[in-house]
């Protein structure tokens, strides 16, 4: 896994206004000591993309990206920044305050199809995914990782804060920083997942608020919450690192990449036949770019038309671009042109299917299960696929498991093609309870066209009553495994700077033209764990009080009650002769 370099650059162009907001740092108490001038304030940029992608099911998938680049330098220790024109101010002060090099985070709800779809442009597990770089001056990372979780939870209205050792691992290999720097030292690496976190509206709002123009221009009028989380895949990311501002990199930047991807499904938005449009998709059109934004244009996917569907309106602004080994040919629409919208001031794009195409099978699959029976002891099953019909290439397989499932390490097993498989890197970092994680690394040579397995077996450990969650019986949750792998390109990839190069092309760095690099996730795990019985505390509370009412009840009653004798009443007819006796004034019957 070598160690990738970022090369995202732009010339970047002045822009009307800036920010001259210089306050006080509250939470230092000392003020700020840099100020940008003018002309670097003006050098912040805003670019913004979406990219349809029709897929040979009948599905479609929407791709949006906002980047923006801001033109300033804080990784020197001591150098802090007031001026926020176009990058949010809440994440410059993340980033500021704890000494943050590259931050990546991502909430996905629903599960990346492979087979199905293809590979995404960047790939995401479900659930939250966290993984952070932090600068090699912090002293205590532990310490800024927990506070630097509790701030994101709040700014995303997340549960990040349930974040904590127990649940975060230092890759050694797996995650290299994808900007700048060629950090080596693990130390100052953490990362974590979350894979029962659901994501909903409130994750959405603050991440559009992160937007220069929020949800009111440009292509963030198209996220609808309705529309967006009535679908089969849904995920959003925020990534941040620092990139070179041109070729030769002699100033840099910081880059902030805001991408959502989502896949409506055919039958799951009632689409009575193979026909979308974004108003289908989105119930809006669109109607003017973000006026903030130097670069807002639209590709649609064509290299399957006029076989696969049918575009319209058409544009004769065409784009070939080498994508995760594959060159695809795109339709672009610029939303900076007036004539993109036409006469009624709006764009809706349709797509009409012919017919049904087949897809290729991707290069690289992964998938992951757990086997056995009872509730003392199972077995995990990873299965890579390599389906190159002649080159074999290494992958790098990460694995994080909970304390309490306890591995057997020496049960490992790597078989391809019904022969071992002795992996020629092995990383491992076994579990503390109640402290941290299992860790697993592997680099694995996977034979051209097999199908690799990998297998360890475990035993469940018995938690304390107070560690379970409020459903214990629907199972607990282990996060994805992670498949990185430098696949081989069926063409030339582009390895050289380019200003118009599209965003979806340009997020992770290419050093080769013979591969592309490529982050595969498998399906998280839901493993049953020895519950006991919790309804008992609900059967003996219900027992005792009955034992206290019955037994107490007649003891107290039997102490504070008073007995009277009660005299026999004489017969009706003696109290009648009686009552006669009493009016004469003569002696009473008794």
């Amino acid at each position: 896994d070598s160690d990738p370099v970022g090369f995202d650059s732009l010339d970047l162009n002045e822009r009307r206004g800036r920010s001259t907001d210089a306050e006080l740092d509250r939470r230092d108490g000392t003020r700020t000591s840099e100020a940008l001038t003018p002309a670097a304030a003006a050098r912040d940029e805003f670019q913004e993309e979406l990219v349809i992608r029709p897929l040979h099911s009948g599905d479609i998938y929407a791709s949006f990206q906002f980047r923006t680049l801001w033109d300033t330098d804080f990784l020197q220790e001591g150098q802090k920044v007031s001026h926020y024109r176009l990058f949010p101010k809440s994440l410059g002060q993340v980033l500021s305050k704890f000494s943050v090099r590259e931050l990546h985070i991502s909430f996905t709800q629903g599960f990346w199809r492979t087979m199905q779809w293809g590979q995404p442009f960047i790939p995401s597990p479900p659930g939250a995914e966290l993984w952070v770089w932090f600068h090699d001056t912090v002293s205590d990372v532990d310490g800024n990782w927990k506070e630097l979780t509790n701030v994101l939870s709040g700014i995303f209205c997340a549960s990040l804060n349930f974040i904590d050792l127990t649940n975060t691992v230092q890759p050694s290999a797996s995650f290299k920083p994808l900007g700048l720097g060629n950090a080596t030292d693990h130390r100052f690496l953490r990362y974590a997942t979350l894979p029962r976190e659901i994501v909903c509206t409130e994750n959405l709002t603050p991440w559009k608020k992160l937007l220069p123009c929020g949800s009111k221009a440009g292509l963030a009028v198209l996220l609808k919450s309705e529309k967006l989380f009535h679908s089969s895949f849904h995920s959003q990311a925020v990534h941040i690192r620092p990139v070179c501002q041109d070729e030769q990199c002699t100033s840099k930047a910081w880059e902030l990449r805001q991408t959502l991807n989502v896949v409506f499904d055919l039958y799951t938005a009632g689409q009575g036949k193979k026909e979308w449009s974004l108003f289908k998709m989105f119930s809006r059109t669109l109607t003017e770019a973000c006026p903030l934004a130097t670069s807002s244009k639209v590709y649609v996917d064509i290299t399957d038309n006029p076989e696969l569907f049918e575009l319209s309106p058409a544009t004769p602004l065409l784009s070939q671009a080498v994508v995760l080994g594959d060159r695809r040919t795109y339709s672009v629409f610029d939303l900076t042109r007036a004539e993109t919208f036409g006469q009624l001031r709006s764009l809706n794009l349709l797509l009409r299917w012919k017919g049904d195409g087949e897809m290729l099978r991707p290069l690289l699959h992964a998938e992951r299960y757990v086997a056995g029976f009872g509730l003392q002891t199972g077995e995990i099953h990873t299965v890579i696929y390599n389906n190159h019909p002649y080159r074999a290439f290494p992958v790098l397989l990460m694995d994080s498991v909970p304390w309490y499932l306890q591995l057997y390490i020496h049960t490992l097993t790597v078989t391809s093609k019904s022969r071992d498989n002795k992996p020629s890197y092995i990383h491992y970092q076994p579990a503390k309870d109640r402290h941290r994680p299992h860790l697993l690394e592997m680099l694995i040579q996977l034979p051209p066209h097999s199908m690799t397995e990998v297998t360890v077996q475990f035993e469940r450990a018995l938690l304390k009553w107070t560690e379970y969650t409020p459903d214990p019986n629907h199972g607990f949750y282990v996060g994805s495994s992670v498949v990185s792998a430098l696949v081989p390109s069926m063409v030339a990839m582009n390895t050289n700077f380019t200003q118009d190069q599209p965003l979806f092309s340009s997020f992770v760095p290419v050093k080769e033209e013979s591969s592309y690099f490529v982050r595969v996730y498998t399906e998280p795990l839901l493993v049953n764990l020895p519950t006991p019985d919790f309804s008992m505390p609900y059967n003996v509370i219900c027992l005792t009080c009955t034992v206290v009412a019955v037994g107490y009840g007649s003891f107290y009653n039997l102490l504070t009650r008073t007995f009277q004798v009660d005299e026999p009443s004489l017969p009706l007819a003696k109290r009648l002769a009686n009552l006669i006796r009493r009016i004469r004034g003569v002696p009473l019957l008794t």
